[in-house]
């Protein structure tokens, strides 16, 4: 096994993070809207199908952090899912609702959950506390509170309500219009609940480099990620800087709770 990142390669990491976030955030504060011009598709395929089941996933594992969560306060192992069976319940609650995506995500959680359940049956889900904790609030820092509370605060007009041919309602991200409960592009949403697995290359960190499992988590949580946000630019949804403040925001978040569930800090360092 490869040894836990040390206190100064998290900050190394971090800085990165962060010198990425900032010059992009420059340079899509130029591009933005000669970007989405340029990709801009009214009808692709793979961009609509981010735009109906791009959340969908994210929400899933929310729901799987917050039975874990509950449950773990049992010692009990069936008492445990219990909170997994009020899920699946909310989840047939849903299917009685007249809108297609409470009925897809609604089976989602049923499958989902029991899947859960049956797999981790022996299971202690104790064990998965800290992990299913970063997942949690994860989904309160980001998506909940920075992106809803931004996205009225900003106003940003969606590039596909935009006139044109001279665009000349569009803003850049750093200079919004201002308070709207219309307007809502930055940032984006989606791309929000699309990076909600970020907290699952935590599960995996101690593996080697070479390791299949490792491999294929850390391209799946990437590559879900990546997706969804260009497929939110790709329909003019989004801008590429709306998706970007939500991808900085989700790893800078993740990073942070890592370091206070899992880091204990050498003073060495």
């Amino acid at each position: 096994m490869s040894k836990i990142k040390t206190w100064s390669e998290i900050k190394k990491i971090t800085l990165i993070a962060l010198s990425t976030w900032v010059i992009l955030a420059i340079i899509f504060g130029i591009y933005d809207l000669a970007i989405s011009i340029a990709v801009v598709d009214n009808a692709p395929i793979w961009g609509n199908f981010g735009a109906d089941y791009g959340e969908i996933p994210g929400y899933v594992l929310i729901a799987i952090a917050l039975a874990t969560l509950l449950g773990s306060l049992f010692t009990n192992l069936k008492l445990q899912k219990i909170p997994a069976y009020v899920g699946v319940s909310v989840g047939v609650l849903f299917l009685f609702i007249d809108d297609n995506d409470y009925v897809n995500i609604g089976w989602s959680l049923i499958f989902s959950l029991l899947i859960y359940t049956i797999i981790t049956w022996n299971k202690d889900w104790k064990q998965y506390r800290n992990i299913s904790g970063v997942i949690a609030l994860l989904a309160v820092i980001n998506p909940l509170l920075f992106v809803q509370i931004t996205k009225i605060l900003c106003g940003r007009i969606r590039f596909k309500h935009l006139v044109p041919p001279d665009y000349t309602n569009f803003t850049m991200w750093f200079l919004p219009p201002g308070l709207s409960l219309d307007n809502q592009s930055f940032p984006s949403g989606h791309t929000a609940m699309g990076w909600m697995f970020l907290p699952l290359l935590i599960a995996i960190k101690n593996r080697k480099n070479t390791d299949p499992l490792r491999i294929l988590t850390i391209l799946l949580v990437v590559g879900w990620g990546l997706f969804v946000g260009l497929s939110r630019i790709a329909v003019g949804a989004h801008y590429a800087s709306d998706v970007l403040f939500s991808t900085g925001a989700a790893t800078i978040v993740t990073i942070f709770l890592y370091t206070r569930f899992y880091k204990k800090r050498n003073k060495s360092d």
